[in-house]
């Protein structure tokens, strides 16, 4: 078994999570500051750093700056509701706890923290490392392999999974998984509004990628009416949307960053 554990946290898909997992029963303070966002994200941190035993940990924040994703489609995310003022609020309170921990905040402007795990995660593999990205979003199915793997957090009372390239591969019905990308750039995504091709979701998106591997290929049979029915038509229709759709669902794994994992060693906190 590999000695050298990274673990690396989506920071805001985690903070949202922690935030509306307890909205029903929200953590207030005798001064009535809510803090779900800051309770539930320090709870999984504890809990990953106490059952999973890893030799090294990092956190990833996106940033407020605009993306190469924003040049190539302007309504990038332009449909996410705006950000509760809770978790606003709780980002520099979640900054503190992770400084007085002694664990890196990773992120970079013109990235998105997804990028920012693609780079330290393709990295940290070439150093021998086994990598586990904690999130929630199947996006990351793209970059696992043998060394890198998604570590889903629990969810209504089931158990953490652990994702490897076996179990990507099943979920999508694929054989690579690259071949992710194609997906999403075929169904789309409502949450970050990358819009793919029309009537087109998951089911016929897997499909169509397994029979012809690559969007690109899923166009080429569409230009020739290899593909049957009114899908045949949308896709022609499309096809501009759907290779921008498969360029926004890419994960950036050359971000051009410094960053010493060396420093990303768990450490016993600062108790002041």
């Amino acid at each position: 078994m590999n000695e050298k554990k990274l673990y690396l946290l989506d920071a805001f898909a985690l903070i949202f999570r922690a935030y509306h997992a307890l909205s029903k029963n929200p953590r207030m303070t005798s001064t009535g500051i809510n803090t779900n966002a800051q309770f539930g994200f320090t709870n999984t941190l504890l809990e990953i750093i106490k059952k999973e035993k890893p030799t090294h940990l990092a956190v990833c924040f996106d940033t407020a700056a605009k993306t190469e994703r924003h040049e190539t489609f302007a309504e990038y995310k332009a449909n996410r509701q705006e950000t509760p003022e809770d978790i606003l609020a709780a980002v520099p309170h979640i900054m503190q706890i992770l400084t007085a921990m002694r664990i890196p905040i990773l992120k970079v402007d013109g990235y998105e923290a997804d990028d920012v795990i693609g780079h330290v995660a393709k990295d940290a593999e070439k150093q021998g490392f086994q990598v586990y990205m904690v999130t929630p979003d199947k996006d990351y199915g793209q970059l696992v392999s043998e060394n890198i793997f998604i570590w889903k957090p629990p969810a209504f009372g089931n158990e953490r999974q652990i994702l490897g390239v076996k179990e990507i591969c099943e979920k999508w019905q694929i054989q690579n998984v690259n071949q992710v990308i194609d997906i999403l750039g075929l169904m789309g995504d409502a949450v970050d509004n990358i819009p793919g091709v029309p009537g087109v979701g998951e089911k016929t998106a897997s499909k169509l990628i397994a029979e012809y591997h690559t969007i690109e290929g899923v166009l080429q049979a569409a230009k020739e009416k290899k593909i049957a029915g009114k899908i045949c038509d949308k896709i022609n229709d499309n096809a501009d949307k759907a290779l921008m759709s498969k360029n926004l669902a890419t994960i950036i794994t050359d971000v051009p960053f410094t960053y010493n994992l060396e420093e990303a060693i768990i450490e016993e906190p600062s108790k002041d």
